[in-house]
């Protein structure tokens, strides 16, 4: 399961999204989260569907590495389900004792499951195929307007884009430290869910201490090369958008307008 969580990670290529603006890609991610909230009904769930599809199709990634990420949300989608169908009043379809399951619930918690699963995977689209110094980069531009407040643009984009580069880090640790305790005789898998869980607990303080370890050489690192913030610091890349990024703004937003049209037309 550990190994199975993708978040965080990039995947280099060429392909017509890895080549897109970041800037243009947290526009278009925006967008399409709007998007999915704002649909109802099939017809909706499907336009959004055919754009997330062929938005992975574009950025040629491999499948197995989407299903991948999808997979620790397992548990997350059949409790949140459970929660839907039995506590969403409507026509019964079933009871047994105290809960009563109705076709009302059922349709929400399918829509509940591939929205989640469609919100998902656009996030996951956007750090496989988006370097974390672009993704600070792109960031930092965005929220550029918000220096004429004095806010710390910089520092926040770096630290949300130091945050995600860690997670597969931390996660290969997390794993090599379970390997270990399993070979001294450690269980993970066996048990109920409140063993399991209780299992787990001698993972957090080597885990942390690996953690802060980390963080205080990243911090030495930075400080060796006279890292001060944002101030007075230049850009390798420029970054300017072109006809591509156009096209691909074009897209999303008749996408975004259809599923608010459909949504408010009571299309099935």
């Amino acid at each position: 399961m550990i190994k199975d969580i993708t978040l965080g990670q990039f995947f280099p290529g060429k392909s017509f999204i890895h080549l897109l603006d970041p800037r243009v890609k947290l526009l278009l991610s925006a967008v399409y989260i709007v998007s999915l909230f704002s649909a109802r009904g099939l017809t909706a769930y499907a336009l959004n569907l055919v754009w997330l599809l062929a938005a992975f199709a574009s950025s040629k990634l491999n499948v197995r590495v989407i299903f991948k990420g999808l997979r620790p949300l397992v548990l997350i989608m059949a409790v949140t389900s459970a929660l839907n169908i039995f506590y969403t009043p409507g026509r019964e379809v079933w009871s047994w004792g105290p809960l009563t399951a109705s076709a009302e619930g059922f349709q929400t918690a399918g829509y509940m499951i591939v929205r989640l699963v469609m919100l998902v995977s656009a996030t996951f689209l956007l750090t496989y195929t988006t370097s974390p110094m672009t993704l600070t980069d792109a960031l930092e531009r965005v929220l550029a307007p918000l220096k004429k407040i004095k806010a710390p643009v910089h520092e926040f984009a770096m630290m949300i884009t130091i945050a995600l580069r860690f997670i597969p880090t931390l996660i290969e640790e997390t794993d090599k430290i379970m390997s270990a305790q399993k070979a001294r005789g450690a269980d993970f898998e066996s048990g109920r869910l409140i063993s399991r869980a209780k299992a787990l607990t001698p993972l957090l303080v080597p885990l942390f201490v690996s953690a802060f370890r980390r963080a205080d050489e990243l911090a030495v690192a930075m400080e060796c090369r006279c890292y001060n913030g944002g101030g007075g610091r230049t850009r390798m890349r420029v970054l300017r958008c072109q006809k591509r990024d156009a096209a691909a703004v074009c897209v999303t937003l008749i996408v975004a307008a259809a599923t608010v049209a459909f949504s408010a037309l009571g299309f099935a």
